[in-house]
């Protein structure tokens, strides 16, 4: 009884069998079809490959959300040096949401030597390099921030020359916290002294021949400090050809949390317009000379997420990749044997047309002759 529901649950089984199988002896095979297989092998095998590469591959998707986060403060990251020396210049955050002067107190000023090093030099061409290559391919952004993690280092490597030259500039260094609010961060000359309408720098002591704001912004970035990423300003250099000349950049920040398979990190893009003229006031060219930094802060949040193909969807798009080869090129098997079939059948047809026959009386006749008996023998 139980051989007896076994054999009626194999012969079940063979009913529902989706792929008969064709003995050996009703297959034809040829050599058209061998070289169909071996091309369509081949294609399998080759985009197989190329699929594997996109599965292995990941991709930034950008999401955009209203930034809530109105009341913690914003960190400015700042490297820049200024062709003069630190005794004559100074560097204050005047806030908008408050008339008044922003501490800055976390910053460092360092004398320094305003020429670059040849190795220093390299530094500065490469990255100048790359900014150039990222404002004409943006997708190359998605590159950078794939590749960040928090042990690289894209800042300006130390001077190896020992030069004896005696400092001629100052370096600004360091970060301070402000609020989320436009404001203005600038670089100008003398120190800055407190006032009840605002800020005012002593710059009275100091003489109009020693103004020089040509400068070099090593390293400009908003909130967290992530070494791998290249700021828009980063080794951007200006040279001064007035002593009283003012340089401004008008910067747009937007609030950016990126997370990738190597770091989640909260930080903030920018996008910046440059403008620098000499100022004039016979000309009516107004203003003060030094580095002026304009920020609005974006009310839009942008969210990065590194993302990768799921395994399943790379085995669905490999089934139709490998089923689709199959079908497509026995379908164009089948339309080329049909279509040499009829070619050959034409061919033949024309080789068998009856020829012209003489007859006795001068005629010609274009019948076949009949097959008679005597003909047989």
């Amino acid at each position: 009884m139980r051989r007896l529901n076994r054999k009626k649950t194999l012969n079940l089984m063979k009913e529902l069998d989706a792929f008969p199988k064709v003995p050996e002896s009703y297959v034809e095979t040829s050599a058209s079809g061998g070289t169909v297989s071996l091309i369509a092998f081949t294609t399998i095998a080759f985009l197989t490959i190329m699929e594997f590469t996109v599965y292995r591959d990941t991709w930034m998707k950008y999401e955009y959300e209203v930034d809530k986060d109105f009341t913690s403060k914003l960190r400015i990251n700042i490297d820049i040096t200024v062709a003069m020396r630190c005794q004559y210049v100074g560097a204050d955050v005047l806030d908008l949401a408050e008339t008044m002067v922003a501490s800055a107190d976390g910053l460092i000023y360092e004398p320094v030597v305003f020429d670059l090093s040849p190795q220093q030099k390299e530094w500065q061409r490469v990255l100048q390099l790359i900014q150039s290559r990222l404002q004409e391919e943006h997708s190359l952004q998605d590159v950078i921030f794939k590749s960040a993690f928090k042990s690289a280092s894209t800042s300006l490597p130390p001077r190896e020359d020992n030069s004896l030259q005696s400092p001629d500039a100052c370096r600004i260094h360091g970060h301070l916290y402000v609020n989320k609010v436009a404001g203005n961060f600038h670089i100008t000359v003398g120190k800055a002294i407190p006032h009840p309408r605002g800020h005012a720098h002593l710059a009275a002591l100091v003489s109009h021949d020693s103004y020089n704001f040509s400068h070099r912004i090593d390293h400009l970035s908003f909130g967290e400090l992530i070494p791998g990423i290249i700021n828009p300003l980063d080794g951007t250099e200006k040279i001064a050809s007035d002593h009283n000349q003012m340089f401004q950049y008008f910067i747009t920040v937007v609030p950016t949390k990126l997370h990738t398979y190597k770091i989640s990190a909260e930080t903030h893009q920018f996008s910046v317009t440059e403008r620098e003229r000499v100022i004039n006031h016979a000309a009516g060219s107004h203003g003060v000379s030094g580095i002026f930094m304009k920020y609005d802060i974006s009310s839009l949040m942008v969210t990065v997420t590194e993302e990768h193909m799921p395994f399943w969807q790379f085995l669905v798009r490999l089934c139709g990749i490998i089923g689709g080869i199959f079908s497509t090129t026995g379908i164009l098997h089948g339309f080329g044997r049909f279509v040499a079939e009829i070619i050959f059948c034409r061919f033949r047809l024309g080789s068998h047309r009856s020829t012209a026959v003489p007859l006795p009386d001068g005629h010609t006749s274009n019948h076949l002759p009949l097959i008679t008996d005597s003909s047989t023998h």
